[in-house]
């Protein structure tokens, strides 16, 4: 490495701090009131807050269990404890100088932006390998403001998806440089990482690791060495996470995490890239080597099928009533054709832009490692038309081709630059969208993403659910979580897929009759109930305005002899007492 690639790396990442951190003070400030309280900004964020605690508190490191979640012993959670170790361990060092509360809250905004920070870094050295030094710089700043992919690192966003998308980087970061065993072991361990963390990524990883294997069909100068590394990184990795990240829940019969079948899953597949690794040491003949690849393709397809067949359907075990009222309307998980049009155009907008940004690098430099970007690209759009939270990826991967279209505006006048920069900037899509577009109103029952209101789950309104004594609550799902991480009660629901039974609970409690919901309360032996004044209103009126339901009733002011109001904050959330000494005798039904 010379002086001026010594001088661009310090350079990038002096840019990519003071950027992470002047975006982190704004933020913080602007939501300050929220973040003291330790109101974070979406259900997972509190939950992994709260798996967190319990970690410190003295709960196994293998046991990723929400032991008050849902039916007792609790919810067997899908998480990897990987993302806790860094927030936990900012936590637990500044504990003893600045007590609890404030320790979380540094966590809680340090984590993400040391994250933001890093993907910045590589972004801009991604620009720089595929455009020099012209780029790199105008590409960080694409990347700082390209929505949805900042949403992810948003002082409070402590879950799992800005690691994730740090990781994806790293690996594309090694496949746009000449190969080398290096560069395809970082890039394997990354993917490792990656797959024992989660597995929102592994459909981008596995695009990734096609690429590496097209350059190895290619000839590629230094494709069979890092092909070999990539395999061999992977498979270690693998085996490592099976060893240090094992969780008491690994043997649970599912595809959602990193589980037993996961596991074993991604070792057979890590073998596919050793194994053609070894055989282009015996022939460099690409019709050969694409010969192989498919038969071997083909070969470990049919294993994972054999090995997971879980894995051809990861939330097949959500109740079917669940799937179509309440996993159906998960925003991040709605394709993006069932979103509403200006929520599709503001996740999409950007990462389209890009892609056409980069098939014009490709075509205009004939560069092939254009074309590893556009193919990682080009698979996070699919993965949008199946889940919208693909669009993270393909947000900030559209940074260095657009950076690249800017760098070429600038040369043909300021007129020219305006607009390269409008389409660029990620966070005007949303924008102008929402602008252009009519909304529709609250009761037509659009299916898009509703989390819990932020009245509902303001500080004011998590203080009132805090000072409730032991017991169980049951709550709209959304505000399950946050009832979770305000409180010592039991919560019977949250947005979890295992939580089958629980989640069940709070559907057929609010929407079914009062005598239905009152067999609910004795079976779960309810002590509280909440409601926010926005819950359900994804399901439409025609579903939960029925007068015959709980919840229609509720919001009339009809409530059962054996619930009893003890307040309504003033933000939307009401709070009941069950008094079980008023329940009806059977009998007398």
């Amino acid at each position: 490495m010379d002086h001026r690639d010594q001088r661009g790396i310090k350079g990038d990442a002096l840019a990519a701090l003071v950027l992470a951190f002047l975006l982190a003070v704004a933020w913080s400030w602007r939501d300050w009131h929220q973040l003291s309280a330790l109101r974070l900004p979406d259900t997972d964020d509190v939950m992994r807050l709260q798996q967190i605690r319990d970690w410190l508190g003295g709960q196994r490191f293998s046991d990723l269990a929400q032991h008050r979640l849902g039916f007792p012993p609790g919810v067997a959670m899908h998480w990897s404890r990987l993302p806790d170790l860094v927030p936990g361990g900012l936590i637990a060092g500044l504990t003893p100088f600045i007590g609890r509360h404030a320790a979380e809250i540094a966590a809680v905004i340090v984590w993400p932006a040391l994250l933001l920070a890093t993907a910045l870094l590589l972004t801009a050295r991604i620009a720089r390998a595929l455009g020099g030094a012209e780029i790199a710089r105008t590409a960080l700043i694409v990347a700082a403001i390209a929505y949805p992919a900042t949403t992810i690192f948003l002082p409070g966003r402590i879950d799992h998806h800005g690691l994730q998308i740090v990781l994806l980087l790293v690996v594309v970061h090694a496949l746009v440089h000449v190969s080398d065993m290096s560069r395809g072991l970082t890039a394997g361990l990354a993917a490792a990482l990656s797959i024992a963390i989660g597995l929102e990524t592994l459909p981008l990883l596995a695009v990734a690791g096609v690429v590496l294997v097209a350059g190895w069909v290619w000839g590629r100068r230094g494709a069979d060495d890092a092909l070999m590394g990539f395999g061999i990184a992977l498979a270690a990795g693998l085996l490592a996470a099976n060893t240090v990240l094992k969780t008491e829940q690994f043997d649970v019969a599912a595809c959602d995490g990193f589980t037993a079948t996961v596991w074993r899953a991604s070792q057979f597949a890590a073998f596919a890239p050793i194994v053609l690794a070894i055989a282009g040491y015996a022939s460099a003949r690409r019709d050969v080597r694409a010969g192989l690849a498919v038969a071997l393709g083909l070969a470990s397809a049919w294993g994972l099928w054999l090995v997971a067949p879980a894995c051809l359907s990861p939330y097949g075990g959500v109740d079917p009533l669940l799937a179509r009222l309440w996993l159906g309307n998960v925003g991040e998980a709605q394709s993006l054709f069932a979103a509403r049009p200006e929520i599709a155009i503001g996740y999409a907008g950007l990462m389209v832009a890009g892609i056409a940004a980069s098939l014009w690098r490709w075509h205009a430099t004939r560069d092939g490692y254009w074309s590893v970007l556009l193919a990682v690209q080009l698979a996070a759009l699919v993965l949008s038309t199946a889940q919208l939270r693909g669009a993270y990826a393909g947000a900030i991967l559209a940074a260095p081709a657009l950076a690249a279209v800017i760098a070429a505006a600038r040369r043909r006048g300021s007129a020219w630059l305006a607009v390269a920069w409008l389409g660029s900037a990620g966070m005007l899509y949303p924008l102008a969208a929402t602008a252009f577009i009519p909304q529709p109103e609250a009761s037509t029952g659009a299916r898009v993403a509703m989390p819990a209101a932020q009245g509902c789950t303001s500080p004011d309104a998590l203080a009132d659910v805090g000072a409730l004594t032991d017991g169980r609550l049951l709550a709209p799902l959304d505000f399950g979580a946050y009832a979770l991480g305000a409180s010592r009660l039991t919560v019977v629901g949250a947005p979890y897929h295992r939580n089958n039974k629980g989640n069940l609970a709070v559907y057929r409690f609010f929407l079914g009759t009062p005598d239905q919901a009152q067999s609910i309360a004795q079976q779960w032996r309810l002590r509280y109930v909440a409601l926010c004044s926005d819950s359900f209103a994804e399901l439409g009126t025609g579903m939960t305005g029925d007068r015959r339901r709980l919840l229609a009733q509720l919001r009339q002011g009809r409530i059962p002899p054996w619930m009893r109001p003890i307040g309504r904050n003033g933000s939307g959330l009401s709070l009941f007492v069950v008094e079980p000494r008023l329940f009806a005798p059977r009998s007398s039904r």
